[in-house]
């Protein structure tokens, strides 16, 4: 591949000769224009263009030196510390303070410093993509260029004023590791820093004694054998156990929890750490070291030039010990939503069974609710006081609302593909054991919840039409509930698709309050109330402490939920959109009251296409739950599973030969066999 190069080594050697106060930048900038591939995830285009480009500077005379002298030169006339320093770092505002000076910078744009060497940077890497084909040009590569481009013993003036900026932000970097490893945030997080003498106090130490001995060499450079070479061998081990304190902490938050500042510090140090270590190797005498950290730094400072404006990747990197913890308590929880034998299922009817009596009774009172004139904001609190508390008097009698088991469940199966244990059959075969567990957990709940909840509802509906000597609902009322249960000519599926992201919000909120009743050491401090303790006594105080700290996870997602499903058709009244909820249990309660309350026999017709319509309802409410959980739990845990289509055949196949097993225990647990792929089954 021939690219022309000579023009711009032309034009950059007769601005030098010229001596030009200001050397032009737009050659730079050309120059990478002409690198860049067409496609910058193109393997092949990258390493031509590169391998051209390299050529170009090998055949042509003097390119190499022109091209450092002009690149040198260009970059001494802009301050750099920053560029070191801060791109791609978090500032120590904390996470809030850049979300919403993010999300200002979209509507009100920086203004950029053009003595800053990042808006050099910016403008020669002007494309979002430019971090693609940085990222995949080998170390190797990069160690050969600039091994070509630092030939010869020239521009020395430039090449220290660098090295003083480097030496500068590695000093800024380094006293901000140790600031933020005092944060008490931080030592909460891991006491033992008090214990011992803290690492992120001894890198700096370390690093600055590096840094001196830098000094002494380069103001000794005529008597460099009097001085020994500098070694930053000590530093770089400190840095390393700073490294491991980030990891302990972010390991110890599974049984400590953890809160969005406490992740916002550990990705900062982590960022500070990373960056210390490249500038070290900027510095250091090695020279293979020093070219392949340059290749590293030029990748990681052009990635971060638009991801440190970005929403997207402040989310990203601070919400993922959240997500992790929070789906790490739904997952536990979920373990409990699948049976395994015949006693498990049994117990989970039971469980179910005692909820559908309470949503019978939930649906009626929401029925008479609608019955008075309200504001809708005092509609909506009725309506979402009925739902929340209702749903927290069914945990706290330990019974299930089946469609809470989707959020759970996906996130003990992420968990599960997690793991990876054995072959990648056997896991395949795990998972597919676990799937069938589920699925038959799941049947038995909706089947006791909506098998109670109807003949509740009917008693229900009988007993107010013979007590009050009228219906439950008059005829246009009832006709209307009917009618909103056809799936074909009412928006009954998209409002259960509300419901399933409603579901889906709850265990992520359950989860969330889960991981703060940890961190947040919710028991203890409840054991400590003085006011309580006269009230309740210390007895009693203790229990109900571990009862809120291990429930209120589920307390919360069960209220919050309550008040998703109750304020939704308010909220759409509101907006003036056609905003409301169907949910599997509440609608085959409604179903059976449609039925009693309407006037005459109701058309068969009506009654296949309204339980049709219970049935689409509760299976949209399970598919959507379920797959928004599973796919966060997987993003949360970084785990790519991508044996779907084999993990599906093997299901549908078990399902073909023993269907029986999703719907009724087996009297031996299902066990997994790594089997080879054409024997994948389960027995």
């Amino acid at each position: 591949m021939h690219i022309k190069f000579n023009d711009l080594f032309l034009k950059m050697q007769q601005q030098l000769d010229a001596r030009q106060a200001v050397l032009d930048e737009n050659l730079l900038i050309e120059l990478i224009g002409r690198i860049r591939p067409a496609d910058t995830k193109n393997s092949d285009e990258i390493q031509h263009k590169f391998e051209a480009f390299y050529t170009a500077l090998l055949l042509t005379p003097a390119a190499a030196s022109t091209l450092q002298s002009f690149t040198l030169g260009l970059i001494s006339q802009y301050k750099q510390t920053g560029l070191y320093a801060d791109t791609g770092i978090l500032s120590l505002d904390g996470f809030w303070n850049q979300l919403f000076q993010r999300l200002g910078a979209h509507f009100l744009p920086l203004i950029n410093d053009e003595s800053q060497l990042q808006d050099l940077v910016r403008r020669a890497f002007h494309q979002r993509s430019d971090k693609y084909w940085l990222d995949s040009i080998e170390e190797r590569s990069w160690q050969k260029l600039f091994r070509l481009l630092n030939q010869g013993h020239g521009n020395q003036d430039e090449k220290k004023r660098i090295r003083f900026e480097l030496i500068k932000a590695i000093t800024v970097l380094s006293y901000r590791v140790s600031g933020i490893g005092l944060y008490p945030e931080f030592i909460n997080a891991h006491p033992e820093l008090t214990e011992y003498e803290s690492p992120f106090l001894v890198q700096n130490r370390e690093i600055i004694d590096f840094i001196q001995q830098c000094k002494r060499l380069h103001q000794n450079a005529d008597q460099v054998s009097a001085v020994p070479p500098p070694d930053a061998s000590q530093a770089l081990v400190m840095l390393d156990q700073c490294r491991e304190v980030v990891l302990k902490i972010r390991r110890a938050t599974k049984r400590s929890g953890v809160s969005i500042s406490l992740t916002y510090l550990l990705s900062l140090l982590e960022q500070c750490l990373d960056r210390i270590e490249i500038l070290l190797n900027l510095i250091a005498e090695d020279d293979e070291l020093r070219y392949g950290s340059l290749g590293a730094l030029l990748v990681d400072i052009t990635d971060a030039l638009y991801s440190e404006r970005s929403v997207r990747s402040l989310l990203a990197a601070n919400s993922e010990l959240i997500a992790l913890q929070v789906t790490e308590n739904a997952s536990k929880t979920g373990e409990h939503y699948v049976s395994t034998d015949k006693k498990g299922f049994i117990g989970m009817y039971k469980a179910a069974a005692g909820a559908g009596v309470i949503i019978a009774a939930m649906a009626s009172l929401k029925v008479l609710s609608a019955r008075l004139i309200l504001a809708p904001l005092m509609q909506a609190f009725m309506f979402s006081m009925n739902y929340a508390l209702g749903f927290m008097l069914i945990h706290v009698l330990h019974f299930t609302v089946a469609t809470k088991q989707p959020a759970m469940t996906a996130a003990a199966l992420a968990a599960t593909v997690q793991q990876r244990k054995g072959s990648k059959n056997a896991q395949i075969a795990e998972l597919a054991a676990l799937i069938i567990n589920i699925i038959r957990t799941q049947f038995i709940a909706i089947l006791g919840n909506i098998s109670i909840a109807i003949p509740t509802a009917a008693l229900i509906t009988y007993f107010w039409q013979a007590g009050m000597d009228e219906p439950l609902l008059n005829h246009a009322k009832a006709s209307s509930l009917l009618h909103s249960l056809d799936p074909f000519t009412s928006l009954a599926v998209p409002h259960a698709a509300i419901a399933g992201v409603c579901l889906f919000l709850s265990g992520l909120l359950a989860g969330y309050f889960d991981n703060m009743a940890i961190y947040r050491k919710v028991g203890p401090r409840l054991q400590a109330h003085s006011s309580l303790k006269r009230m309740l006594g210390q007895k009693r105080l203790d229990k109900f402490a571990a009862y809120i700290e291990r429930n209120l996870g589920a307390l919360a997602g069960n209220f919050l939920f309550g008040i998703m499903l109750g304020s939704m058709g308010t909220l759409g009244f509101i907006l003036g959109l056609p905003l409301d909820i169907r949910h599997i249990a509440f609608a085959s309660a409604n179903f059976m009251q449609g039925l009693m309350c309407i006037n005459g026999s109701p058309e068969i017709g009506l009654i296949i296409v309204s339980f049709l319509g219970v049935i689409c309802i509760g299976l949209t409410n399970l598919f959507v739950s379920f797959t928004l959980t599973i796919i966060v739990a997987l993003r949360a845990r970084r785990v790519r599973f991508e044996q779907w289509k084999p993990l599906a055949k093997l299901v549908l196949t078990h399902f073909l030969t023993r269907p029986s097993d999703f719907f009724w225990p087996p009297k031996q647990p299902l066990e997994i066999e790594d089997a080879a792929p054409s024997q994948k089954n389960i027995h």
